[in-house]
């Protein structure tokens, strides 16, 4: 080895002790008689001291010549700092330096290597591999080490086996678009990079594997945003022989050891909410319960006096936020244009105030009667000071508008705090979603889920088809989808029924879905699993907004890497030994 010692081990009860260490110049710093360098690797920070009349002048001339990211080598006795540092591991100590070797020098970077730097998104994505120097992306990725470590060591303690799947894969339709792969053995026909390996852990279930894990990187060719990527690692989990019960308790355990080994923190048992109380309440899925705002409808309490927005709208439902009553006239035009944004897609917003006397003040006072107004304020059990903020219009499109609106009070008001966390779980899912635009219905998670065992019969009338529950859960942790799953079909008769409800052909079917529907008639045992967006998990853990932090490659926003300048064309000889000839259409 190089090195006796890493440059974030040293302390106080090695003084005296001769050590060689190796690292990174981090800065420099030279006062004419003493002169100091800061030597860095992945385990910390170590200052070199040089002081004239002690250290040779050759060596301290040629540690005057070191610039920010050489590589050097140093041998030298550990000293006790005069002037200790508190603030770092490493503080009470320094290295009196009797020998230095510059390993490699270095260009002066493009960005400071500090963890407040000054090189931009781009810039650093372009120059990863010098990002990755700086302390705030090391422990991103070091708390991802952790999670992954602490995930293989629960699941093993569960039994659970660790099987790889295959990355080159059929094709099969499973709702974002896929990654294709040409075959030089097989002209004109294609691999597919998997969404998942679901089909994979569906089969193991029948070779009798009947508990498999694996940390996987999956492919999702799709618009990408901060918490998506063209490549992302799942937790991917299968089990046999269960009902969901057991897989909400296996699963639920092992999201609360997470917290524990990660976080230290302990997270209780997992609330349980239906599908129709969290579109009711929250107006999505995946409802942020860090805290209340839940929604209040109010047909019934503003309908029939005179105001056309609120008399022809579907659904009239508001939210209450506490003690907000002081907003001003501006924030409350610019929560208006808020909820106006397109991606929103409100018509606009109706306020009233709860004033100290318990008065209510509305902007639509001249339809409603103060009596009226109360009315309003019992219905949201409003308070002197609370601001009540109401939207109306078509259902679906006002709850998830008010859901917006309702996040952003939550971040205005300081109620998202990211180092508070809820987790629950969501169940009783539709089986089933209708796409207007394109007639006919879509599985709400996937092809492979089962109906509810109680609902089973309501796929027969296309009457109650839209009623039919699923045997699907998603775990949910501060308004982030971070785990889901279901319990699967492992009939061939119920499976092929939902392949018709889907719209695939008998023929279709078994050409996609041949070999799963086939070793379903060899005995396939009761099965069901769930799959944790690892990646999300740990940008949960650590604080941050983008899963792109704990990624130690990611991709930008437009799918490119722009160290490596990836995707990019390939050879003319390439395209001819893959048998593929190319013609990009304009968009």
């Amino acid at each position: 080895m190089l090195r006796t010692h890493t440059c974030g081990e040293l302390r106080p009860e090695h003084v005296g002790l001769t050590v060689t260490l190796c690292g990174w110049v981090q800065r420099t710093r030279d006062k004419g008689g003493i002169s100091w360098v800061d030597l860095r690797d992945r385990y910390g920070l170590t200052q070199l001291t040089l002081e004239e009349g002690v250290e040779a002048e050759e060596m301290r001339a040629a540690a005057r010549e070191l610039g920010r990211e050489f590589v050097v080598q140093v041998t030298g006795k550990v000293a006790e700092r005069y002037s200790k540092n508190d603030k770092m591991p490493t503080g009470g100590i320094e290295i009196r330096v009797e020998k230095l070797e510059v390993l490699n020098p270095a260009k002066l970077p493009p960005f400071l290597i500090e963890d407040e730097t000054d090189g931009g998104d781009d810039l650093r994505m372009k120059y990863r591999y010098l990002d990755l120097r700086r302390s705030p992306v090391r422990q991103n990725l070091m708390l991802r080490h952790r999670v992954a470590q602490a995930t293989r060591r629960f699941l093993d303690g569960q039994q659970f086996i660790e099987v790889e799947t295959p990355v080159l894969i059929k094709s099969t339709p499973e709702g974002a678009r896929d990654f294709v792969v040409p075959s030089r053995m097989n002209p004109g026909e294609f691999y597919a990079l998997p969404q998942s390996p679901q089909t994979f852990k569906q089969l193991l279930m029948v070779s009798g594997f009947d508990r498999y894990f694996q940390i996987v990187k999956c492919f999702r060719d799709e618009d990408l945003r901060a918490d998506r990527q063209p490549e992302f690692t799942q937790i991917d989990c299968e089990m046999a022989f269960v009902e969901q019960e057991d897989i909400l308790n296996t699963f639920e355990a092992l999201v609360q050891y997470l917290f524990k080994e990660v976080k230290g923190l302990e997270i209780g048992q997992l609330p349980r909410m239906t599908y129709a109380d969290a579109m009711r309440y929250y107006g999505n899925d995946k409802p942020d319960t860090r805290f209340e705002m839940k929604f209040v409808e109010l047909n019934d309490v503003v309908k029939g006096q005179g105001f056309p927005v609120f008399d022809n709208a579907g659904l009239v439902v508001g939210i209450n936020a506490h003690n907000s009553a002081m907003y001003t006239r501006k924030q409350l035009d610019e929560l208006t244009e808020f909820v106006k944004r397109p991606q929103i897609g409100a018509t606009g917003l109706v306020y009233a105030r709860v004033e100290q006397d318990g008065s209510v003040k509305s902007s639509v006072d001249k339809f409603y009667s103060q009596e009226a107004l109360q009315q309003w304020k019992a219905a949201f059990n409003a308070q002197p000071g609370d601001l009540l903020l109401i939207l109306a219009g078509e259902p679906t499109k006002t709850r998830k508008a008010l859901s917006e609106l309702r996040l952003e009070m939550g971040q205005r008001m300081g109620l998202r705090d990211k180092n508070t966390f809820s987790a629950l779980w969501v169940v009783d899912f539709p089986l089933l979603e209708f796409i207007e635009e394109e007639g006919r219905y879509f599985a709400m998670h996937h092809p492979f889920t089962s109906p509810k065992p109680e609902d089973i019969a309501l796929l027969d009338s296309p009457d109650t088809i839209g009623e039919v529950r699923a045997n699907a859960y998603d775990m949910v942790i501060n308004g982030v989808e971070v785990g889901g799953g279901s319990i699967r079909i492992h009939d061939r008769a119920v499976q092929a029924r939902m392949f018709e409800l889907l719209g695939f052909s008998a023929e279709e079917a078994q050409a996609q879905f041949g070999f799963l529907l086939d070793a379903f008639e060899y005995g396939a045992p009761p099965h069901g699993g769930i799959a944790f967006g690892f990646d999300r998990l740990c940008s949960l853990f650590g604080g941050a907004d983008s899963i792109r932090d704990f990624i130690a490659f990611p991709k930008n926003n437009s799918g490119r890497d722009v160290m490596i300048d990836s995707p990019s064309p390939i050879s003319e000889a390439q395209l001819k030994e893959l048998s593929i000839a190319t013609a990009v259409v304009g968009k």
